[in-house]
């Protein structure tokens, strides 16, 4: 595999003449992950914001872990790269890459990057609907927001890129102009494990329509709610989606309270609900 190199404004001017991967070992800023082989980190350049994500290789070892799982091993930034740029064809906004980089022929080596600019200001949606059970929003705000996410996963989903971590969390609300139910934006981050093929697989789907699923459970979402995600995200009758997705839905029912019971065990201390 040859060695790739992509860069955009401001970063193609000022690396020019250097050799890109020293100028991003060369950032500095606020550490928000750091893993064997793996650095997330913001950082500013010329007054913006921007995060970058440094790969040095995962090594054989989990290489190997991963593929006797049945999993395949994501080995650098190359994945995040390529997921962008397949939602951006797919019309599904997310984020914008300004760098990306990628070198050595040794998969458990490869050192990579990508930086792209810091999407502000913005909330997740797994923060903004935290209180949505005692605050209920605007009905035609939260339906406006249900029939947005649904959109954009049915567009992900078609396209044929599955997620891998479809959480209210990884999705961002923009703040300016404040969101309404005419007007709002949502933004789609978080894609380092993104899986990208011509159609996407039913129990990958499945997968990712799970995992939304479970992390909405608890914002106060109505059974009339999640049937117009269904709809929505389908682009197809209701009627249609209940007549011909019931393994679908015995699913999203059955792993949602799996995954919610495997959270509460994990970090939800002991005699701390009511």
């Amino acid at each position: 595999m040859r060695d790739e190199l992509r860069l955009a404004s401001p970063f193609d001017r000022l690396w020019a003449g250097q050799d890109a991967f020293a100028a991003v070992d060369r950032l500095e800023g606020e550490v928000f992950r750091e893993l064997d082989g793996r650095r997330t980190f913001r950082t500013e350049v010329e007054g913006r914001g921007y995060f970058v994500k440094i790969h040095r290789g995962v090594g054989w070892g989990e290489i190997l872990k991963n593929l006797v799982s049945l999993r395949l091993p994501v080995l650098g930034a190359g994945n995040e790269w390529r997921a962008i740029r397949r939602l951006e064809e797919l019309g599904v906004d997310t984020m914008r890459a300004v760098a990306y980089g990628r070198r050595g022929a040794n998969p458990a080596r490869e050192h990579s990057f990508i930086v792209t600019e810091e999407l502000a200001p913005t909330v997740s949606l797994e923060d903004f609907c935290r209180e949505w059970p005692s605050a209920p929003p605007a009905p035609a705000l939260k339906r406006a927001l249900i029939r947005r996410v649904a959109a954009m996963v049915g567009a992900m989903h078609r396209g044929g890129v599955n997620h891998r971590d479809c959480y209210l969390c990884h999705f961002l609300l923009h703040l300016d102009p404040a969101p309404t139910a005419a007007a709002l934006k949502l933004s789609l981050i978080d894609l380092h494990r993104a899986q990208i093929r011509a159609q996407t697989p039913r129990r990958w789907r499945d997968k990712d329509l799970a995992g939304l699923y479970f992390s909405a459970l608890e914002i106060g979402l109505t059974q009339r709610d999640r049937l117009r995600f269904l709809r929505d995200y389908f682009a197809r009758p209701l009627r249609e989606v209940l007549r011909d997705e019931q393994a679908l839905l015995a699913h999203l029912d059955a792993e949602g309270e799996r995954l919610l019971a495997k959270y509460r065990r994990k970090y939800v201390p002991s005699g701390s609900e009511s």
